[in-house]
């Protein structure tokens, strides 16, 4: 099996797609899909489709759409993969009910998602020992796995929403932690036009701000660099009655008193994620 969540919902077995086009039964397949090889309680499948009001038929319900499922992996298994010698298994094999839940057996496949977190997680092993070339190259891997918003086109209740943006989280976080990767590798002028775009999109987003401006000063562009401060300060002031963390604060003064030749001292690099208060540091992220 297949499965592709970051991004439009894509989930295919023996080659053959069993996304369904109808919207309950594609949250159903979303979070099943998520834990794939995991059981998902029925409550949670309840709580992600009704938000907690469900309808006298509840079960009655859920079960028409497992069985929506179902006949959907039925004609997947009868796909043009399927060779003589194969071991043949049914719908209720691969969409399994189990006691309290359902279960999706990936059957060894492959999961965008796990795939991305182990990518992610050998970049940060690797950041940590210093090899920061392949740290940017395993981030950026990982980074590429997405293909736009998890769950693309999958209304999202209460579950999948939550799922998304943990998602999001750790999606940013490896991002972040690639341009930290290319900043010490001295690819500040690369990064120049990302960063534009990417401050812009996240707008309080102090880790970001904080290495356009390194980006920018050691480019030779003080002034842009202490411009960027001034924005975002503005913005933090205005949105959020919130002052620049010191950290921040820091760094504009040691733009302020270098010589414009020499680069300030990068600032202390957090494990994975900003060395701000969690609320601060998730103001302003978004799916995108």
């Amino acid at each position: 099996m297949q499965i592709d969540v970051l991004g439009t919902l894509d989930v295919r077995e023996n080659g053959v797609s069993i996304a369904p086009t109808a919207p309950k039964p594609r949250q159903v397949l979303a979070l099943l899909a998520l834990h794939a090889d995991r059981v998902v309680p029925v409550s949670a499948l309840v709580d992600e489709l009704w938000s907690g009001r469900p309808p006298r038929s509840v079960r009655t319900t859920l079960q028409t759409y497992v069985l929506q499922l179902r006949e959907l992996i039925t004609v997947a298994l009868r796909g043009p993969d399927t060779g003589a010698g194969a071991v043949r298994r049914g719908a209720k094999d691969v969409l399994a009910t189990v006691p309290g839940g359902y279960l999706l057996v990936s059957g060894g496949g492959t999961s965008d998602v796990r795939e991305f977190e182990r990518l992610a997680g050998m970049g940060y092993r690797a950041m940590d020992a210093g090899e920061h070339k392949d740290a940017s190259r395993l981030l950026r891997e990982a980074l590429l796995l997405w293909t736009g918003p998890a769950f693309a086109g999958v209304p999202a209740g209460a579950r999948l929403e939550t799922e998304a943006r943990r998602l999001e989280e750790s999606r940013l976080c490896a991002l972040d932690q690639r341009i930290e990767a290319d900043l010490r590798l001295g690819r500040h002028r690369e990064l120049l036009a990302e960063l534009t775009v990417l401050t812009s999109r996240y707008a309080t987003h102090e880790n970001l701000h904080a290495q356009f401006m390194l980006a920018l000063h050691r480019s030779g562009r003080r002034g842009e660099a202490l411009d960027v401060y001034h924005r975002l300060r503005t913005t933090l002031v205005r949105d959020l009655g919130l002052e620049p963390s010191p950290r921040l604060r820091r760094l504009q003064q040691s733009i302020l008193v270098a010589a414009p030749e020499t680069p300030p001292p990068a600032p202390a690099r957090a494990p994975a994620v900003l060395a701000l208060p969690a609320a601060r540091a998730r103001v302003g992220v978004r799916p995108v």
